[in-house]
């Protein structure tokens, strides 16, 4: 396997085409050593989002094309396929039209700073609303940009008023014993033949 920066160049131009096909971005592909083993950690996103089949089937294809070919040489290595997540810098036109109506902190090269929601976005700029104010950024002039995380769960339009939290707990069917009656799936993937 090459090492670096050619390595990870050689994995992204393997995986990327495929990828497409699947109507997946290819965000990033990081190498990181651990121990024997190299963790590579291949990192998507669609328009959409990406759902957990997608990730279980890209997963699948790129280890098939990974093990097919030499890219990753003789070594053993341990595969980790994910989406963007929201802390992901938006650094691509793509990740501001994906991110319409999220809020999102934006730096300027300047040093100055946004806090507004999405409002529109194309290949040039994106604009967001700043307090009922539209305000246009241009991409080349940003330095970092951040969705950032909302917890309140908000009422959709045709439930309340505007910005009127909803109380999504239901009680009817809940035992009354104070257990946790969570479920939990364990998956074990481990080779099962010999």
């Amino acid at each position: 396997m090459a090492s670096g920066s050619a390595a990870r160049d050689q994995v992204a131009d393997l995986l990327a085409p495929v990828l497409a096909q699947s109507g997946l971005d290819l965000e990033s592909v990081d190498l990181t050593p651990a121990g024997r083993r190299t963790v590579l950690r291949i990192v998507v996103d669609a328009d959409g989002g990406v759902t957990l089949d997608q990730l279980a089937d890209t997963s699948r294809t790129v280890a098939k094309l990974l093990d097919a070919g030499d890219v990753m040489g003789a070594g053993s290595y341990t595969l980790e396929v994910t989406s963007r997540g929201v802390d992901r810098p938006l650094t691509e036109p793509r990740h501001w039209r994906r991110n319409v109506g999220r809020l999102v902190k934006v730096v300027h090269a300047d040093g100055s700073q946004l806090l507004g929601r999405v409002t529109a976005a194309d290949e040039q700029s994106a604009e967001l609303d700043v307090d009922g104010t539209p305000h246009q950024v241009d991409y080349a002039r940003v330095a970092k940009a951040r969705v950032q995380v909302e917890f309140a769960k908000m009422a959709p339009a045709d439930e309340g008023e505007p910005g009127e939290e909803l109380d999504d707990t239901d009680t009817t069917d809940q035992p009354d014993d104070g257990d946790n009656h969570s479920t939990y799936d364990t998956y074990d993937d481990t080779d099962k033949e010999g």
